[in-house]
């Protein structure tokens, strides 16, 4: 089986951080998302990956390069332009070939036993096999709905009267009669190639489309409050220590990670919380739930439930909560006030 890992996209939603960079290669818990997903992908017992890049390609071949540290083959696949996920399998048709395949998408979280699901679709084989996760809001998401038996009825694209609470998540396993599914859909009313429509498609057909409700947990990442949720719920599975310097004058709370060459000075910290190689701290109060990247240097500063990533400078000011930023510039997400409780020791 191979795989297929989406990381092209606008991603407008994280504007103006993405002008510049791929949102697939912001870091949650001082790791991009995009290395997240590989890694995932590996424990599958996958090693052929495909990539779909985008106008920050360069970018993320610099950062991944042939894959050999992730124990992973990668080829790259240019899309010129956003046109759907279809259009995705479609353009990755030659790569692919005959063989089975997950769909993963590049700016999704995913902890739990992706291996087991993996490992049951080859041995059932289904045309298509879908992992759900219920969500408070299925009309901002593809949703199931599901027949007794478990099998998929019918696939729904962001619909205001959604059938199900159950939404598809950002994890696809396919068959190769998928190929012949998105060759003949047409664009939806977006423009885009639709997934889900090739999905449709093939139930329609009378092909074999099942589910599975995850038992683990999953985020979109693709916004500010994702990335947030995502960098919580890795820091919450961290493994804690402190192999930089903290001096005598500091404080640490709860579950730290400081990683070589950082230092820290004359400063509180509170886990959740990783700060990363190279990093200088003074007079400050970090986390919990913040991800401090490598080479930042933070003066005089309370940060909480926020990402920096690498290099940024953060100086005095008012406290920092719910941002992602690389100390220029930055995206906020709503103020989450349980982070705000657990700040206090």
């Amino acid at each position: 089986m191979k795989a297929l890992v989406l990381a092209g996209g606008a991603g407008s939603r994280l504007w103006p951080l993405t002008l510049s960079m791929p949102k697939q290669l912001i870091p949650v818990a001082n790791e991009p998302v995009l290395g997240h997903c590989l890694r995932n992908i590996r424990a599958m017992g996958i090693r052929q990956v495909g990539v779909v890049e985008g106008e920050h390609g360069d970018q993320i071949r610099a950062v991944l390069g042939g894959g050999a540290a992730l124990g992973l083959d990668l080829t790259y696949i240019r899309q010129d332009s956003p046109a759907g996920l279809a259009h995705c399998v479609r353009i990755a048709a030659d790569f692919l070939g005959d063989e089975d395949f997950v769909l993963y998408l590049g700016d999704n979280v995913v902890v739990g036993d992706l291996a087991g699901a993996a490992e049951e679709f080859r041995s059932s084989r289904p045309a298509v096999k879908l992992l759900l996760a219920k969500v408070a809001d299925p009309s901002q998401y593809g949703v199931a709905d599901l027949r007794p038996d478990g099998t998929v009825r019918a696939v729904v694209e962001k619909s205001p009267c959604p059938p199900s609470d159950l939404a598809i998540m950002g994890v696809y396993f396919f068959t190769s009669e998928i190929f012949a599914a998105v060759d003949r859909i047409g664009p939806s009313a977006r423009g885009e190639l639709e997934i889900t429509d090739a999905i449709q498609y093939l139930i329609d057909a009378g092909g074999t489309v099942c589910a599975e409700r995850f038992t683990g947990l999953w985020k979109d990442a693709g916004t500010a409050e994702g990335l947030l949720a995502s960098n919580r719920l890795l820091l919450d599975g961290l493994a804690p220590g402190i192999a930089g310097v903290v001096d005598g004058a500091s404080v640490v709370h709860g579950e730290v990670t400081v990683d070589s060459g950082a230092r820290v000075t004359r400063s509180v910290l509170r886990g959740p919380l990783v700060l990363g190689a190279g990093s200088v701290v003074e007079d400050s109060v970090l986390g919990p739930y913040a991800a401090i990247g490598p080479g930042c240097r933070v003066h005089n500063a309370v940060v909480r439930d926020s990402i920096f990533l690498g290099g940024s400078v953060v100086r005095g000011g008012p406290p920092v909560t719910g941002e992602v930023s690389n100390g220029r510039l930055r995206v906020t997400a709503p103020e989450d006030t349980s982070v705000q409780d657990r700040s206090v020791p």
